[in-house]
């Protein structure tokens, strides 16, 4: 393929793909900004290797594979552990003195709905992500992430209990 093809090919799928991309990058780092840069590697990891893509499975899921490593190689990194813990340490001296505004914000369903979903373990959030915000069907998801369909359909099965549970207990105490 040469430079003109790869060039024309990489446009375009930065064009089909591209927020969807953002999303689901911003499902693991939770920082748009963040998201935007693990989307950008995507697409110079892509181009260096489209000439290797065998066409075996869609490109879109081949671009949601390196994403989501991308991520997930991020995630390890000690930038963003350094990043948790100055987090941690400016949400623990702001809940001493929480804003109004906050307090407003985390009345609204979809918010708790979020941070419910945000507070799954990994394993479920990125199949239930996939499965209802990105409309990938389980199989999709299963080549996605790299593990057998059956495992897919058993971790929705099981992040829809927990969500569940956990939405019946926020209502019992009143949230």
């Amino acid at each position: 393929m040469d430079r003109t093809e790869k060039d024309f090919l990489l446009e375009k799928m930065m064009i089909e793909y591209g927020d969807e991309l953002v999303r689901l990058a911003f499902s693991y780092v939770k920082d748009t900004e963040i998201a935007k840069d693990m989307v950008q590697n995507t697409f110079i990891k892509c181009y260096k290797n489209v000439d290797t893509f065998r066409y075996d499975a869609q490109i879109k899921t081949w671009l949601y594979r390196i994403a989501i490593n991308e991520c997930k190689d991020y995630l390890k990194s000690w930038h963003f552990k350094m990043v948790q813990v100055k987090s941690f340490i400016h949400e623990t001296a702001k809940s001493i003195y929480p804003s109004t505004e906050k307090t407003v914000i985390d009345k609204y369903n979809n918010e708790e709905l979020k941070d419910t979903i945000f507070s799954l373990p990994k394993v479920y959030r990125e199949v239930v992500y996939l499965y209802y915000y990105e409309s990938l069907k389980t199989d999709e998801i299963a080549e996605v992430l790299d593990i057998p369909m059956n495992t897919v359909k058993t971790r929705l099965r099981r992040a829809k209990q927990r969500l569940e549970s956990m939405i019946k207990e926020a209502e019992l105490n009143g949230r």
